[in-house]
This record gives structure tokens, C-alpha cells and sequence, in this order.
């Protein structure tokens, strides 16, 4: 479950580009949703472990 949104985003990214602006828009979109879902991936990491208490 932790790593979907990163595939996810990455994969949504690249079509959307490919749809605004072809081969460039694909590569702009992959960048994005790698960001992306790269920053999903941070939070849900926080957000599990805020809940569980542990802070380092």
C-alpha cells in the first residue's frame, strides 16, 4: 500500500502529459507525479507514525 501512489501518480502523470503536450508533456508529467507521489509516500509515512506515537 505505501508505494502504490507512487506508480500511481507516476502513471496518471504521464498520460496526462502525453494528452497536453506529447513526447516533452510525458517526460514534464513523470517528473510531476514522481513528486508527486513521492510526497504521498512521506506523508503516509508521518501520518503512521504520528498515530503510533514513536517520534525519533
Amino acid at each position: 500500500m505505501g508505494c502504490l501512489p507512487l506508480l500511481v501518480f507516476f502513471l496518471l502523470g504521464a498520460l496526462i502529459g502525453y494528452v497536453c503536450g506529447g513526447a516533452v508533456g510525458v517526460l514534464w508529467g513523470c517528473g510531476i507525479g514522481l513528486a508527486l507521489g513521492l510526497l504521498s509516500i512521506g506523508a503516509f509515512i508521518w501520518l503512521l507514525r504520528k498515530e503510533n506515537g514513536t517520534r525519533k
